[in-house]
């Protein structure tokens, strides 16, 4: 039996008026790339289905060819509504800066990740795709994060970028907020965490130290 994994995307689509986001191409489709080589079948799904948007400044004139192509899997996204995490043995959240929006809100989709951490199916994410874990938590009420080790989007990194003033939130004091371990290497460098069967990445660096993490526990 082929291992399923279940990839959760933003439909967010702006930062302000003149600032588009939503996916960082190459956390989805770096990811998408290394589980379709291990024969693993992937589903795509959004809060809202169908086309879901890929941030501009993720992709330039030296973005590869293939990380390019992934793009053709975010055109025709599952609803959350319509999948149960049920048949899967991971869920994974690619980041881009228009998850800070759209996935702290999804009740759908912290029940998900409640079902999947409480069923020890593996729970991954990189860069802002730790957003999504902001709601989420565990049948106690507890935190999905408190007291566990996790990286994320830094704020350092996040003051890099000028957008923190138009941000709901910094990702790394919000995790903090919930009890986590919080966990940093220096900005732009690849780091990870796992702890159990949660496993996050900090920066679009770490994401495919963060894919092979989740591929190695899958086993």
């Amino acid at each position: 039996m082929a291992k399923k994994v279940l990839i959760v995307v933003t439909n967010h689509t702006e930062v302000h008026e003149s600032k588009s986001t939503g996916i960082w191409l190459s956390e989805f489709a770096e990811a998408y790339i290394e589980f379709t080589k291990k024969g693993y079948e992937l589903l795509v799904a959004s809060p809202l289905g169908g086309k879901a948007p890929v941030d501009p400044g993720s992709v330039d004139a030296s973005t590869p060819q293939e990380i390019l192509d992934a793009e053709k899997y975010l055109e025709n996204t599952t609803k959350l509504d319509e999948v149960s995490a049920e048949g899967f043995d991971a869920i994974f959240l690619p980041g881009g800066h228009g998850t800070m929006y759209d996935l702290p809100k999804s009740e759908t989709l912290h029940k998900l990740l409640r079902d999947f951490y409480e069923g020890n199916k593996i729970v991954a994410a990189v860069c802002h795709g730790p957003a999504g874990l902001v709601g989420a938590t565990l049948s106690n009420g507890q935190p999905l994060v408190a007291g566990k080790r996790v990286s994320a989007f830094t704020d350092r990194e996040e003051d890099q970028t000028t957008l923190a003033s138009h941000l709901p939130f910094l990702l790394e004091s919000k995790i903090r907020e919930l009890g986590a371990i919080y966990v940093a290497a220096p900005n732009w460098t690849s780091h990870y965490e796992v702890d159990g069967n949660l496993i996050t990445g900090q920066n679009p660096q770490s994401t495919l130290a963060v894919t092979k993490a989740v591929i190695e526990q899958l086993g």
